[in-house]
């Protein structure tokens, strides 16, 4: 829970880049309510997952950045969005954030594609070291209106900072492609059960030589009505609480009844 003594300290990043349009709006929509400080992407580092940069120097440098009370203190850094908060936390803000905030996200990250997000992987890295963390998206690729989305978003912030974060738990939110207006509200999912059936197109370059190129179909497994996938498709801004444990707890006992003992077969 935030100090009533000073405003909340927020650092906001995100995996589209420091000039991307929901980064934008996300700092000028919690500029009102907390000092916002930005450490984000010089480019564009979508779906690089939590990679960090271990083999070549990290840079950052100041970048200009205007929220509604003024000039907000921004880094544009050279590496991946998790370089952009392990760096901020260790070497760029004054003292330790209330919250770290990523976002806002250019297309979802629902189901599966957690995984691969810069963008939850930036608030994962806050939720590691014990700092309450939110992921947002807007279930849009390229433009929006992603005003809406950060009135979403200030309202989210809002109620994390007024209440208690479990321990390792970051929110994943998604929120759909239609006016603040036509929501239905919000609503606590889980990970829909999806996967991308993916393709590679092979092609060849001027020079004769092979390539190939990524492409998919992102398909929906789950029937179920409380997942993320639900929510955002009937207009409801899915929140979901995930972790950075991977253990698969209800394999454990399953496992521990195997013979674990050396096979005797030849």
């Amino acid at each position: 829970m935030t100090s009533t003594s000073e405003r909340p300290l927020i650092l906001v990043s995100n995996d589209d880049g420091i000039e991307a349009a929901g980064i934008l709006s996300l700092a000028a929509a919690l500029d009102p309510i907390g000092d916002v400080i930005v450490a984000a992407p010089l480019q564009e580092m979508s779906a690089v997952g939590h990679a960090i940069t271990m083999r070549e120097p990290v840079r950052a440098r100041p970048w200009p950045f205007r929220g509604p009370s003024g000039q907000i203190t921004a880094h544009a850094i050279s590496g991946t969005p998790a370089d952009c908060v392990k760096l901020a936390l260790n070497k760029l803000v004054p003292r330790q954030p209330d919250i770290v905030v990523s976002g806002i996200n250019h297309g979802p990250n629902t189901a599966v594609n957690v995984i691969y997000s810069g963008t939850v992987s930036a608030a994962t890295e806050a939720a590691i070291l014990g700092i309450p963390a939110i992921a947002f998206s807007y279930c849009r690729w390229g433009g929006g209106d992603f005003e809406a989305s950060g009135r979403i978003a200030r309202q989210i912030v809002q109620h994390v900072l007024a209440n208690t974060m479990p321990p390792g738990i970051l929110l994943n939110v998604n929120i759909p492609d239609v006016p603040f207006d036509d929501l239905e509200g919000i609503m606590i999912t889980r990970q829909a059960q999806a996967r991308w059936e993916e393709e590679f197109a092979e092609r060849v370059d001027p020079f004769d030589r092979p390539y190939y190129w990524l492409s998919g179909t992102f398909v929906n497994l789950d029937e179920g009505t409380n997942t993320d996938l639900w929510a955002v498709d009937n207009n409801w801004v899915s929140v979901t609480p995930i972790q950075h444990d991977l253990t698969a707890y209800r394999a454990m006992e399953v496992l521990q009844d195997w013979d674990w003992s050396e096979s005797s077969e030849k």
